[in-house]
C-alpha cells in the first residue's frame, strides 16, 4: 500500500515522508521527556548535571510516545488532504505529548509569546511543566488544541461525538487509553455511533491505545484474546483496524510505514462512507448507518524510554506509567541513563543551533488552522454564534390574576424550545436520558425528531436519522455529548430527573473546573453555558417513591466557584420561560434550573415574570399585607411546591390572624441570598435586610435540603431568626401533599412555625396551633383512608 493516494510516488518520496514522520515523532518525544525532567540545559549542550534536573519529578511518560506517534500520523493525512480535524486525548495525563506537539506546530508560541520556538523558549517550556506557577501535567485548558483534560478518565469518546454533531467537515480522532476503556462512561460511549449522521455530522475515529497497563496493574482489554477484543469492537458497530508495533526492538521506520498504510486505509474508508451517504441523501433514499472504522493501536507502554532500570523491566510494563527514572538528581547512574535516553532521539538532528525545529521536522505538519493544536474547534468560542430564539411573550401563559390559571411549566417551555430548535437547525441540541416526553417537553417533537440511526420499527414515534433531540438512557453520555458540543461552539440543554442527575456529579466537577481555568486564559473565548433543566423533582416523585426523591444536586453544584455556577427555582411557567431564555444566552456558566412538570397554579403574568426574574428575588405585594410598615413575619419561598405551600400558609394566616402583618418574598435566583462579596449575584446587606428585615422572624420554605439556605445566609444580620423548612430525607410512595407533610414543609407546619416564632403568639394562639396540628392529622388520615389527598388541599386556590 502506498503512503499516498498518488500512484506515481517514488520509493525516495515515500522514504522522505517516513523520515519526516520519524523526525517529528522523535522531536515530540524529546520535548516530552524534557518537560518531565529538565529545568535548564534543554538542548544538552553540556553534560547533564544535578542542577539541570527538577527537584520534583511529575508527569506521565507511559502513554506519551503513543500519543505523539498518532499525532504525527494524523497530521500527515490532515496536511495531505486539507482536512479539518480535532484530536481528543483520552489519556489526558499524557500532557507532555500534547504540549510538545503544540510547541512544535508553533501554536504554543502564538498563544504564549514568552515560550518562543527556540532554545530559550524550550527551556521555559520544560521548566513550567508541573512546576509551581507553571502549567498542569494534564491536557488542561492551557493547552492549545485540547477540549478533554483527562484528569478523570472516561469522557473522551462522548466528548468526541459531541464535537462531531452538526460538524460535518470535521474528523475527530479520539485516543482512548485501555485503562480509560474500563470506565462505565467510556463503555457506554461506544453506543454513540448509532446517533451520528454520516452527512450532517462529522466523523469520529476512535483509537483504542492498547499499551497493556494502568498505574500499577494490567488492563482488561489487553488480557483478553485479540479475537474477543475485535469481536467486541465489531459488536459496537465498528470495523476495527489493528496496528501493532514497537515490540522486541522492531525497527521504528517499519512501524511508521505500516501505520501510514493503516491510516491511509482508514481515511479512504471514511471518505467512501461519507460519499456513499451523500449520494443516498441526495437521491432521497434512507441513509444507512455506516460501520465506521476504528483503530486498535498496540504499542509498548513507555515506548522508546528506558528498557531496564535498576535491573527491573520498565518499557512495556506498568513501571513506565509515570516517571521511569526517579532518582536522577542524586543517583549518578540514573542521571547518566536519562542523558542517554534524551540523546537517543538525536536532538542535534532535530533542532538547529538556536534550538528551532529544523525544516525537515516540520515537513509533516499541517499549517494554519489545520494544525491539530490550532483548530478553532478546540476553542469553541471562536466559532460560537448567538442563539437565535423567539421572544417569550407569545409563548407565555395568560395570568389574569395570581393563581387563576393552571399550566405545566415544562409543557409551556417545550413549545418555546421547539421554536428554538427550529431557528437553530445546526447549533442547538436538547439531550436527555429518555425523559424528554416524561418531563413534558414533548412539544419539541412537533418540530424535530429524536436522532437515531439504528433500526426503526413500526410504532416508533418521533425517531429519525436527523433531529435536534438526542436521547440515550445514560446520563454520563448525555453530559459528555453536551460538553463536547458546547466546547466546540454550539448551544444546548440537558434535561433530567432531579434525583438521577447525581450520576454526573463528577463530570459536572470536571467541566466546572475547565470553565474556571479557561476564564483566566485570554485566548480561550467564552463558550455557551452548560444548562441543566431538572424536573420530575423531589416533591412530585410521590408515585415513584424514596429512590426518586433527592434534591441534593444543588448542594453539590454550589461548592464550585461562584463565578461559574448559578441556581434558579422558577415558581411557574412564565418565570421558567424568562429564566431559560436568560440561561441559554449566557456564557461560561453552569446554570441549574429546577421546576415541576405537573399542572400547577400560575402566579405571574409575562411582564411581572420577566421583572421578577431580572430581580431574582422580590416581595409579592399581592400576597403581602405589610405595605407601609414593617412586617411581623416574613415568609420566604424558593421552588414551585414551596411557593404553593407558603401562599397557602399566608391564606390561612389571613383567615385566622387577619391583623398579623405578613410579607411574602419569593426567590428565583438562589444566589441572591448570598452576600454580594461572595457571589456576583449576591445582595448587599442593605438590600437583603430591606427584604427580610434585620430582626423579624423569617420562615423559609425551600425546595431542597434546608441547611443550604443557612449556608447561603449565615453572614446576614438576621440569620439567627431564619427558620428553614425543606426536604429532610423523609419520603416514600405516597400522595403529593403527604410528601410535604412528611418533611414538615406543608402549609399547616408553616403556620405553626409562625405562631412559634412571632413574639406573643405562642401562648395567645395555642388553640390555633393545635388546630393546625389537627389539620395535619386529618389530611394524613384522609390519604390513608382514600389513597388521595383531601379535596380542600387539592382544590385550594389563592383567594381573589
Amino acid at each position: 500500500m502506498s503512503l499516498s493516494t498518488s500512484s506515481d510516488r517514488t520509493h525516495a518520496e515515500r522514504l522522505a515522508e517516513l523520515t519526516a514522520l520519524d523526525a517529528w515523532w522523535r522531536a515530540a518525544n524529546y520535548l516530552s521527556v524534557g518537560q518531565i525532567y529538565l529545568m535548564s540545559n534543554p538542548l544538552l549542550r553540556e553534560p547533564l548535571s544535578r542542577e539541570h534536573i527538577k527537584p520534583r519529578l511529575l508527569g506521565h511518560w507511559g502513554t506519551t510516545p503513543g500519543l505523539t506517534f498518532l499525532w504525527a500520523h494524523m497530521s500527515r493525512v490532515i496536511a495531505r488532504d486539507d482536512r479539518e480535524s480535532l484530536f481528543v486525548t483520552g489519556p489526558g495525563h499524557g500532557g507532555p505529548a500534547v504540549v510538545a506537539a503544540a510547541w512544535l506546530e508553533g501554536t504554543y508560541t502564538e498563544r504564549y509569546s514568552h515560550v518562543s520556538r527556540d532554545g530559550e523558549g524550550m527551556a521555559e517550556l520544560f521548566r513550567q511543566f508541573s512546576f509551581p506557577g507553571g502549567i498542569p501535567s494534564h491536557a488542561a485548558p492551557t493547552v492549545p488544541g485540547s477540549i478533554n483534560e483527562g484528569g478523570e478518565l472516561g469522557y473522551s469518546l462522548a466528548h468526541a461525538y459531541g464535537a462531531a454533531f452538526d460538524n460535518p467537515d470535521v474528523l475527530v480522532t479520539c485516543v482512548i487509553g485501555d485503562g480509560e476503556a474500563e470506565t462505565g462512561a467510556l463503555a457506554g460511549s461506544w453506543q454513540s455511533n448509532k446517533f451520528l449522521h454520516p452527512v450532517h455530522d462529522g466523523t469520529v475515529l476512535p483509537v483504542l491505545h492498547l499499551n497493556g497497563y494502568k498505574i500499577a496493574n494490567s488492563t482488561v482489554l489487553d488480557r483478553i484474546p485479540r479475537s474477543e477484543l475485535l469481536a467486541q469492537m465489531e459488536g459496537h458497530g465498528h470495523r476495527p483496524y489493528v496496528l501493532e508495533g514497537g515490540f522486541d526492538g522492531e525497527d521504528t521506520m517499519a512501524v511508521h510505514e505500516r501505520m501510514a498504510e493503516v491510516v491511509d486505509e482508514i481515511t479512504a474508508e471514511i471518505d467512501r462512507i461519507r460519499s456513499r451517504a451523500a449520494e443516498q441523501y441526495a437521491a432521497g433514499a434512507e441513509v444507512e448507518r455506516p460501520r465506521w472504522p476504528m483503530l486498535v493501536l498496540i504499542t509498548p507502554k513507555g515506548w522508546t524510554g528506558p528498557t531496564v532500570v535498576d535491573g527491573q523491566q520498565v518499557e512495556g510494563t506498568w513501571r513506565a506509567h509515570q516517571v521511569p527514572l526517579t532518582g536522577v538528581r542524586d543517583d549518578e547512574g540514573h542521571r547518566r541513563q536519562l542523558e542517554e535516553w534524551l540523546r537517543s532521539y538525536r536532538p542535534d538532528e532535530l533542532f538547529d543551533d538556536d534550538g528551532r525545529p529544523r525544516a525537515e521536522v516540520l515537513a509533516v505538519s499541517p499549517v494554519g488552522s489545520h494544525r491539530l493544536s490550532a483548530t478553532p474547534h478546540a476553542n469553541g468560542g471562536e466559532l460560537l454564534r448567538d442563539l437565535r430564539a423567539p421572544g417569550i411573550r407569545e409563548f407565555a401563559v395568560e395570568v389574569p390574576a395570581p393563581g387563576i390559571a393552571n399550566a405545566s411549566a415544562t409543557g409551556t417551555l417545550g413549545v418555546w424550545l421547539g421554536e428554538v430548535a427550529r431557528a437553530n437547525p445546526d447549533g442547538f441540541r436538547v439531550m436527555g436520558p429518555d425523559e424528554t416526553a416524561s418531563n413534558r417537553l414533548q412539544a419539541l417533537f412537533e418540530v424535530t425528531d429524536r436522532q437515531f440511526l439504528g433500526e426503526r420499527r413500526d410504532g416508533d414515534e418521533h425517531v429519525g436519522p436527523r433531529g435536534r433531540v438526542l436521547e440515550v438512557l445514560n446520563e454520563q453520555l448525555c453530559q459528555g455529548w453536551l460538553e463536547g458540543y458546547l466546547l466546540t461552539g454550539r448551544h444546548g440543554l440537558f434535561n433530567c430527573y432531579e434525583a438521577f442527575v447525581h450520576i454526573v456529579d463528577s463530570m459536572f466537577n470536571q467541566h466546572a473546573k475547565w470553565l474556571e481555568a479557561s476564564r483566566s486564559i485570554p485566548w480561550r473565548r467564552p463558550i455557551a453555558s452548560l444548562n441543566y433543566l431538572l424536573t420530575s423533582h423531589v416533591w412530585r416523585q410521590d408515585h415513584n417513591g424514596f429512590s426518586h426523591q433527592d434534591p441534593g444536586f444543588l448542594d453539590h453544584v454550589l461548592n464550585k466557584k461562584p463565578e461559574i455556577v448559578r441556581a434558579y427555582l422558577p415558581p411557574d411557567a412564565n418565570t421558567l420561560l424568562a429564566t431559560m431564555e436568560h440561561c441559554l444566552r449566557s456564557r461560561d456558566l453552569v446554570n441549574v434550573v429546577i421546576t415541576g412538570k405537573n399542572e400547577q397554579p400560575q402566579w405571574l403574568d409575562p411582564e411581572a415574570a420577566v421583572a421578577h426574574c431580572a430581580r431574582g428575588v422580590g416581595i409579592w405585594e399581592w400576597a403581602s399585607n405589610d405595605a407601609g410598615s414593617e412586617p411581623d413575619v416574613v415568609l420566604g419561598c424558593a421552588g414551585d411546591v414551596p411557593t404553593i405551600e407558603a401562599l397557602a400558609a399566608v391564606d390561612l394566616l389571613r383567615t385566622h390572624l387577619p391583623d398579623l402583618k405578613v410579607r411574602l418574598v419569593n426567590v428565583v435566583d438562589l444566589m441572591r441570598l448570598q452576600d454580594e462579596r461572595e457571589h456576583p449575584h449576591g445582595l448587599s446587606h442593605r438590600d437583603f435586610d430591606g427584604l427580610f428585615t434585620r430582626d423579624r422572624p423569617v420562615i423559609f420554605a425551600y425546595h431542597g435540603y434546608p441547611w443550604l439556605i443557612h449556608r447561603l445566609t449565615y453572614r446576614r444580620a438576621n440569620h439567627t431568626n431564619i427558620h428553614v423548612r425543606g426536604y429532610k430525607e423523609e419520603g416514600t410512595t405516597t400522595t403529593p401533599f403527604d410528601m410535604v407533610m412528611m418533611n414538615e414543609l406543608d402549609r399547616f407546619s408553616l403556620v405553626m412555625d409562625v405562631i412559634d416564632r412571632v413574639p406573643g403568639l405562642s401562648v395567645a394562639e395555642a388553640g390555633l396551633r393545635q388546630y393546625m396540628g389537627d389539620e395535619r392529622l386529618r389530611c394524613r388520615d384522609h390519604t390513608r383512608r382514600h389513597g388521595e389527598d383531601a379535596p380542600d388541599v387539592v382544590e385550594w386556590v389563592w383567594p381573589v
